[in-house]
Order: C-alpha cells, then structure tokens, then sequence
C-alpha cells in the first residue's frame, strides 16, 4: 500500500473512532458501536484493532447485549489466543450470566497468561466466597493482597470470610488491617460492628454501626442492626426512632419496616405494626411465612387485618 493510501486510512480510522468516541459519550452507544465497525475496515496493526474491539465487546456488556460481548472476545482470542484480558472480559460476561463455574474457567484462563492478574484473582475469591469454599476464597483474596498491597477491599473479604466462621481474632486483624488502608470503609466499620457484637461489645458495635450510618445512610444493614441490638436491650422507642431513620434513607428496605413492625406490636399499637407489615409484605412477599411464627405478632392473632394479611 502506498504512502498516501495510508494517510487515507488513518484519517479515516481516526475520523470514525472519534465519531463513536462522540456517540459514546452521549450515550448512544448503538451508534458508537457502527463506527467503532467502520473504524475496523481502515485499521491494519494489530493492537489497534484488538483495542477497537475491546471497546466493542464492552459496549456490548453495558447494553446487555451478553451473546455479542462474548463472540466479539472470542475474536480478540482469535487475534491473539495470549490476550489474559479477553479471557478476563468473558469471566465477567459469564459470571453476570450467572454461570459462576465457567466464569472461574475463564478468569483462571487470564491467571494462567498473566500471573499478577489481580482483579480475576479477586473476582475468583468473589466466587469461592459465594459458592462456600471459604478456604479458596481467602487463599484467592491473599493472593490479591500479595499483588496489590493496598487492596483494602480484600482484607475486609478475608475478615469477613473469618467472622462468618466464628475466628473473630483473626477476623479483627484483617478488617483492622482494611481500616489502616481505608478508615472511612464503610463496610469494614460494619464488619467491625459485627464482629463486637459477637464479642458481646453492644457499645462498640453501635459505635461502629453509628460511624456506618454517617458515612453511607444508604447501606440500610447498619439500621437493622442498631434495631436488633435495641430489641435485644428492649428499647423499642429508640429502636422505632431509628427504624424510621432508615426507612426515610432506604424506602425499599423491607427488613427495616419489618423491626418497626415488631417494635409496634410490642407496644400494643396494632394499626402501625401491621401498616409496616403490609409495606414489608408488598416489598418481599415470602416475609409472610415469618409474620406467621413470629411471637412478637403473637398479640395481633385475633386482629381480623392481620389475619387477612397472613391468609392473603
């Protein structure tokens, strides 16, 4: 090809990545994608096309356009069967699809060209944790941590990981360690909440469970604990209080108008306790089966709406 031939086509690449670059960012990414096609028929060097690509099979993820995503990866494997990061971007496709066990195929494909791929070694631990290999999962999430020192993420996993099965020493040190990184780690301080709790501190599990609610009010799990730990000491107007709290920051929480309820209940106001069950039973309909066993209901048995709610 001559000289001026390829002027042409860089320019024309050039002119039609920009175009899709455009559509992208106003957010038509049908249209982004057409030209990021036509960038391909003037792209010789390999790398650029792989990258056009890239962005291609990405796209195709933010559309949910699943099947696309994984054909246009499967084509850069094609390419270059040594892109760790074609592999990778079908471990997410598959693991958004729910098939957790080709995901870890695919995300071990990317370890096994690139070793210090951190983020499919975090993505596996993701999926050990989820599926109840707990020894996997942390052994996954070090891994992490010996390639990416500052991950304060993974530490919180790990300690997670250790509070679940009953090591609170060590899941201390690895949730602490998360703090030392990332003091305002929202889900760390509530880690740190929970794992006092177990300790039997309710004053410093509320402590951290407050810092939680400061930082980010939209994690409603931090309510329901504050609530569960008021229950448990029977202040039911406290625990009212910041139910309520929680629902103005978090609507959809159903656990959360579910403790109101209760906390309703015990205190004999039977048309608020079942208002909240109602909101409960419309945000999770199975909720009922418990509404049905639980004593704090055990007052409303005879209330001909509560009835009416349970048999609905």
């Amino acid at each position: 090809m001559g000289l001026l031939s390829k002027i042409t086509n860089n320019n024309k690449q050039y002119n039609y990545i920009l175009l899709a670059e455009n559509f992208y960012l106003n957010n038509d990414k049908e249209k982004a994608i057409s030209f990021y096609r036509r960038a391909l028929e003037f792209t010789e060097e390999i790398g650029e096309y792989t990258s056009i690509l890239y962005n291609i099979a990405e796209i195709y993820d933010e559309l949910d356009y699943m099947e696309k995503s994984l054909y246009t990866y499967a084509n850069i494997i094609k390419i270059n069967p040594k892109e760790a990061g074609a592999y990778y971007g079908m471990a997410m496709i598959y693991e958004k699809m729910n098939d957790f066990d080709k995901a870890l195929v695919y995300y071990h494909k990317a370890i096994d060209i690139d070793p210090n791929y951190d983020r499919a070694y975090y993505y596996s631990a993701n999926i050990f944790d989820e599926k109840g290999n707990k020894d996997k999962a942390i052994e996954y999430y070090n891994k992490v941590i010996e390639l990416a020192p500052n991950d304060y993420i993974s530490y919180n996993n790990i300690g997670s990981i250790y509070e679940e099965l009953g090591q609170y020493n060590k899941a201390l040190e690895f949730i602490q360690k998360s703090l030392d990184l990332e003091p305002e780690y929202y889900k760390a301080l509530f880690n740190m909440g929970v794992v006092s709790k177990a300790l039997g501190d309710n004053k410093k599990a509320l402590e951290y469970y407050y810092k939680v609610i400061d930082i980010n009010p939209e994690y409603s799990y931090s309510f329901l604990n504050v609530s569960a730990i008021y229950i448990e000491e029977n202040k039911y107007r406290e625990t009212i209080d910041i139910l309520t709290e929680g629902i103005n920051h978090n609507p959809d929480a159903h656990d959360l108008y579910y403790n109101r309820a209760c906390c309703y209940s015990l205190l004999n106001n039977d048309r608020k306790a079942i208002s909240d069950l109602r909101k409960a039973v419309v945000l999770l309909p199975s909720i009922i089966e418990y509404i049905k066993t639980d004593k704090d209901f055990i007052n409303l048995h005879e209330n001909k709406d509560f009835i009416k709610l349970i048999n609905r």
